[in-house]
């Protein structure tokens, strides 16, 4: 069995390198003649190394795994237009490396009563054995959501192309007291300490959004428990639920199942008003799970991402002991435009995750394997900035980068008095946007502006003091981003957990045509926006370094790189030739 998997995966491989050779695609400068399916020239929005379908509308990703030497992504699609359909299927995609990909045939569509009106969102497990099942929301006759399971035709397959359902569909059905919608998005399951599997379901009754908790034997028959692991009053339904665990000591991810210690916390996130919420607590062993930090739906409750990011998925990467972290990029302009292009959404780069050492949030981090698209490296170090000036960063594709930028702060006692009444940092983000002078900020980075800063998307900081503390407050600010009024510009912000008297204020930015996703102080904070320039396209985009505040800053590092196209192949011949 072995050999054979061995053999198969060579296969597969070989049959990867003849297909980026039919395609014409080369790992070089040229990438531009290539037959890609990114970045037409009539398409400045399209990205060049984030995850998207060829065409037509995805939002959720769905059970994301690692299995036989293959990453797998299901997401949310629909087949037939790029606006969200009246039938929705699984599509699928496979990778070796989380970076280039190759779009193979759908995975779960409708077939059965259980889910003949769409096939939503679900999450995948691993049986013992090393078997990979998928539960998902269908929507059956009734248009009631229910839960399904669905299994791989063939394990031999890495590719898993073909799925199975199972006869017992549904096998979980709406909850007495709620709606026939507002229950979906099973997450991955679990074994409890009494060898039983549990799982969450999202839902709201009443005014009540809820996380549902079951727990079976054989994966088949599912049993409600009496009580929700989470709830919370006055929210919209709750969705894609997600729970695990997170290592107190170490950066390395953990598998769902089996880890009840004290060197184990563990995280619930669940979706509502648009926004990945996320929690941190314990959990005994009877399956009471206590929250650290609380659940408000206000500004100062933990969020994944402070952007555009939602219905996110985790998985545990065994390859490389690692979490791995999916999310939904919405698009920010209006229907026609997506119309017209043809698509609509795109996936966020793969993040890792862990416990920051403080113990009291997560750490999201782009995945190492994203490097490897970098090219034509510029950096300096040690240049001061002082107020009010600008420095443009050359010599790099400025519409496709990756950049990294460390500030140093000296004379922190002229930082200006936070108010007090300054609580919510979208906020302030808002009221001090980057034309707000202070005394230390606005600095940071113009990403994808023009030449004359009519169009400029900035993220920046702004620091305070408090009570004899700082604060730093990490802003996105795309008011400037277009000229276009037909786009949505909204500001984000955030406050870092980072003392900024002891520790340099990093920013790291992936720039890709339309998503420009920020993770500051080496990830502790993360902001996503959507951007649809209309002069800083292409090669016309530039990239800037500023400080505008009237105290000087130091960079004290600045590496930036352009980003190579990502491979996106459709596959036709390895469907086949495997």
């Amino acid at each position: 069995m072995k050999k054979s998997f061995i053999f198969i995966s060579l296969l597969l491989a070989l049959c990867y390198s003849l297909l980026v050779l039919h395609h014409g695609f080369v790992d070089a400068a040229d990438a531009d003649s290539s037959v890609h399916l990114s970045l037409p020239s009539d398409q400045p929005y399209r990205t060049g190394y984030h995850f998207q379908p060829p065409q037509n509308w995805m939002n959720d990703p769905n059970g994301p795994m690692y299995y036989k030497g293959v990453y797998h992504f299901f997401y949310q699609y629909n087949p037939n237009g790029p606006l969200f359909g009246d039938i929705m299927i699984w599509g699928h995609s496979v990778s070796y490396d989380l970076v280039n990909w190759i779009h193979i045939d759908p995975a779960i569509y409708p077939t059965d009563p259980a889910d003949i009106n769409s096939c939503f969102s679900g999450s995948a497990t691993f049986l013992p054995g090393y078997k990979p099942v998928m539960l998902y929301t269908g929507l059956d006759t009734e248009k009631r959501q229910v839960q399904n399971l669905a299994v791989p035709k063939n394990l031999s397959d890495p590719f898993l192309r073909e799925w199975v359902k199972h006869k017992a569909n549904p096998i979980m059905t709406t909850p007495e007291g709620v709606k026939a919608d507002d229950f979906r998005d099973p997450s991955t399951a679990w074994l409890g300490y009494d060898g039983k599997w549990r799982v969450l379901v999202g839902s709201k009754k009443n005014d009540l959004g809820v996380a549902y908790l079951y727990q079976s034997k054989d994966f088949v028959k599912w049993e409600r428990f009496d009580y929700p692991l989470m709830s919370m009053m006055e929210t919209s339904t709750w969705e894609c639920p997600d729970f695990f665990p997170v290592s107190v000591s170490s950066t390395n991810g953990l598998d769902t199942s089996g880890v009840i210690n004290p060197g184990v916390k563990h995280v619930v996130k669940v979706g509502f008003n648009g926004i990945d919420w996320y929690t941190i607590g314990t959990l005994s062993e009877r399956d009471n799970y206590v929250p650290e930090n609380g659940l408000k739906g206000n500004s100062l409750d933990m969020r994944y991402d402070y952007g555009k990011f939602y219905a996110s998925k985790s998985f545990y990467d065994n390859a490389k002991q690692r979490r791995v972290l999916w999310g939904w990029i919405s698009e920010a302009d209006a229907q026609e435009d997506d119309v017209a292009r043809g698509w609509s959404g795109l996936q966020a780069v793969p993040r890792s995750v862990w416990l920051d050492r403080n113990g009291k949030q997560l750490v999201q981090w782009p995945v190492e394997e994203i490097e490897k698209l970098r090219e034509n490296e510029v950096k300096f170090s040690n240049k001061e900035l002082e107020g009010g000036s600008l420095f443009e960063v050359e010599g790099i594709t400025a519409s496709q980068a990756d950049v990294k930028i460390s500030f140093k702060l000296s004379n922190l006692e002229e930082a200006e008095e936070l108010d007090p009444s300054w609580t919510d940092p979208q906020l302030l983000c808002s009221e001090m946007g980057v034309s707000s002078k202070g005394k230390y900020g606005p600095f940071g980075l113009l990403a994808l502006a023009s030449d004359d800063l009519t169009e400029q998307t900035a993220i920046f900081f702004r620091v305070f003091s408090s009570h004899g503390k700082y604060v730093v407050l990490m802003c996105s600010d795309q008011r400037r981003s277009s000229i276009s009024n037909n786009v949505e510009k909204t500001t984000y912000g955030t406050f870092v957990d980072i003392d900024p008297k002891h520790e340099e204020i990093s920013l790291r930015s992936l720039i890709d045509h339309s998503i420009i996703e920020s993770f500051g102080a080496e990830g502790k904070s993360c902001i996503t926006a959507r951007v649809y320039p209309r002069l800083a396209i292409n090669k016309d985009a530039h990239l800037y370094t500023f400080n505008y505040g009237s105290e000087s800053v130091m960079i004290s590092e600045l590496n930036a790189w352009s980003m190579k196209n990502a491979h996106m192949i459709v596959d036709e011949t390895l469907s086949s030739a495997a």
